[in-house]
């Protein structure tokens, strides 16, 4: 339910490389940085942190992915 859940899929496209296709970098790493500071800000109101924390690094790594291509 982190790395590829199911609900983000349409076929052979995941909805993150949609996203990605559609914004400049730099538009894409806001994204990605407003995205950790979401999951980071709600952490502890969810009623798993646990996933919730899971998805903040995999957005982190992601975020480190595209800085690392620049």
């Amino acid at each position: 339910m982190v790395n590829s859940p199911p609900h983000y899929n349409q076929g052979a496209v995941e909805c993150i490389d949609a996203i990605q296709a559609q914004l400049t970098t730099e538009e894409f790493v806001g994204y990605l940085r407003g995205t950790i500071a979401k999951y980071n800000w709600r952490l502890m109101l969810k009623s798993d942190p646990h996933e919730d924390a899971q998805k903040m690094a995999w957005y982190q790594a992601k975020l480190i992915e595209v800085l690392s291509a620049e």
